[in-house]
């Protein structure tokens, strides 16, 4: 008896790891066609990101790793940037602005040179002033993180001027990571979850809210996923950083391009609003720029409404004008 248990407890365990191997090479060989957000996200975590060293800052890009993410090319650099090679010293005569953000500002789905960062410092370039636009952007970044890195590494750029690009993501909590958990090796696991959550979602079900209700709680103090007091706090520090350095701050809101018009997040865009002017930083509003779009036209992807080249493109547009204003004179 003992025997036949022994046989039927192995030959399960046999029949179960032949159908999740046999799921594996399906969801890499079938499913997988370079396209597929949750999966191309899963490859940015494996291919380009490293943990961090401060636990503030999370996560990191590993210097000089390359990847094909989302139909595009992804280059990291030796300062751990999407971007030129960037010294730390500056060159004589140029100045610089440099951009905090999340995998917005970093560009996913967009090809580098498509980038607002890199457009803007083609803009300055046509203009004929020698600017600098260093893009330090990294995905799944928020406001507390962002800060973190400028204050520990991205200051030592020198910028003249900071742009704390911010989406209505950017008030998540920091997350904790778990190395050694299964999302690191298996895609199935990754794509199975992410269209069980979208089925949930679309279903009503009630453990799972809508986008809409998630970004909405981020900005409810009472809510258990707020970390709007940590966006408060980081930007507060950060706006007192920049006035002791002589760097002059702007935050430019980025608008979440699913619906623009009505705008379902008006509210938690004046409360931004309201707190760069509580810290007397200047607010750029980018809304305007897209609000009168076909939001889809906006898109990477229909599943995937990261902003795509030519959204970046009417966002390097509303910005160049405002952050020409805000350099100092040539060096």
């Amino acid at each position: 008896m003992r025997r036949e248990y022994v046989y039927g407890a192995v030959s399960t365990l046999l029949t179960a790891a032949v159908t999740l191997g046999a799921l594996e090479v399906v969801v890499r060989t079938v499913f997988d066609n370079g396209m597929q957000f949750d999966l191309e996200m899963w490859k940015y975590a494996r291919q380009i990101k490293q943990l961090a060293t401060d636990p503030r800052i999370g996560h990191e890009h590993q210097p000089g790793s390359r990847a094909h993410l989302m139909g595009v090319d992804v280059a990291i650099n030796s300062t751990k940037l999407r971007d030129d090679e960037r010294t730390y010293s500056r060159r004589d005569g140029v100045r610089r602005i440099l951009m905090l953000g999340d995998s917005v500002t970093f560009g996913w789905g967009v090809r580098a040179e498509e980038t607002f960062s890199h457009r803007l410092q083609d803009d300055f370039t046509r203009a004929g002033m020698p600017v600098e636009v260093i893009n330090t952007g990294v995905g799944n970044y928020n406001t507390s993180m962002e800060v973190a890195y400028f204050l520990a590494e991205g200051h030592r750029f020198e910028p003249d001027v900071l742009v704390l690009n911010y989406f209505i993501n950017d008030a998540e909590r920091t997350p904790v990571y778990d190395v050694s958990s299964i999302v690191r090796i298996s895609a199935a696991y990754v794509f199975l979850k992410s269209r069980i959550d979208v089925a949930e979602r679309m279903t009503g079900s009630t453990r799972r809210k809508d986008w809409e209700e998630y970004y909405h709680d981020l900005y409810r103090r009472e809510s258990p996923t707020s970390g709007w007091a940590e966006v408060e706090r980081s930007l507060a520090r950060l706006a007192a950083v920049c006035r002791e350095q002589g760097i002059k701050l702007v935050v430019a809101h980025i608008p979440e391009v699913r619906r623009l018009s009505p705008y379902p997040f008006e509210a938690e865009a004046n409360m931004l609003r309201e707190l760069a002017a509580e810290v007397n930083v200047p607010f750029l509003d980018l809304l305007p720029a897209l609000r009168d779009q076909d939001p889809m036209k906006l898109w990477v992807t229909q599943p995937d409404p990261h902003p795509n080249g030519y959204a970046h493109g009417l966002l390097a547009d509303a910005m160049f004008e405002p952050l020409r204003a805000m350099l100092p004179p040539d060096r």
